[in-house]
């Protein structure tokens, strides 16, 4: 088997433990972020055209079902612009511009502005893996944007560990569509067999993987969701095994 050059990595509950700031934002006496998403909806609405939370929530609902339609069968993630877009028109509501573009703003920025919590062992086993691959990261973008999650990482101290981002809503395909593992391959110099990528996620990051060409290793640092009937090479549940781990797929026939 061909010599492993190359390691992406999902984002969330990967690197990210999805979802970790909501205690905080509970501490703060915060709303969780679905709600306070909606909450901005219906301030920016305020002084143009009032509604009921209520209403809001079916038609933040509604959209909410149309884009995780989109991106499981279409393997497309729309922009916050979009999404938004889409809740006002059930809404039959509208925006003047520079209102519109603070609304997307408040949204793409809500997990920059109270981020999440790094994924146990992780930043020290970036360190240690960049000193022998090139790493890449392959993550798709519900809320936060790529160029919020590059700063994301800039903040941790982890941007300049990596050598290639493939995020959604810049390539125009979400996991498990071959065009996004391609693109990291690309982006890192590599062909498929010298690829090895990490996630959390049997349908999107396993079967995205294994169908690009790639190996990959189902990550359960932060959740499990399978690993008794994973598909995966391998089973990462402590980040400070994953250096032997790798070791051991470059060993196998």
């Amino acid at each position: 088997m061909a010599a492993i050059r190359a390691i992406t990595f999902d984002l969330w509950d990967t690197v990210y433990a999805d979802d970790s700031d909501e205690p905080e934002r509970a501490r703060r006496g915060l709303p969780g972020k679905p709600q306070a998403r909606r909450l901005l909806v219906q301030q920016a609405l305020q002084l143009q055209d009032p509604v009921s939370l209520a209403r809001l929530e079916g038609a933040y609902a509604a959209c909410d079902a149309a884009f995780r339609k989109t991106w499981t069968e279409l393997q497309v993630t729309w922009s916050v612009a979009e999404r938004l877009q889409l809740v006002l028109a059930g809404l039959g509501a509208e925006l003047p511009a520079d209102t519109f573009s603070e609304l997307v703003g408040a949204h793409e920025r809500m997990e920059l502005d109270l981020p999440p919590r790094l994924a146990p062992g992780v930043a020290e086993a970036l360190q240690q893996l960049r000193e022998r691959y090139r790493l890449g990261v392959i993550s798709d973008t519900v809320f936060s944007p790529g160029w919020a999650l590059r700063q994301m990482l800039e903040r941790d101290g982890l941007a300049d560990c990596f050598d290639a981002f493939v995020f959604s809503d810049e390539v125009g395909r979400a996991k498990p569509a071959t065009e996004v593992f391609a693109a990291a391959a690309r982006q890192l110099g590599v062909q498929a067999a010298e690829l090895v990528h990490l996630g959390d996620r049997e349908h999107n990051d396993v079967a995205g993987a294994h169908q690009f060409g790639a190996r990959a290793v189902l990550v359960t640092v932060v959740k499990d969701r399978g690993s008794a009937t994973t598909a995966a090479d391998a089973v990462c549940a402590d980040y400070a095994r994953l250096p032997e781990i790798l070791e051991r797929l470059e060993r196998q026939p």
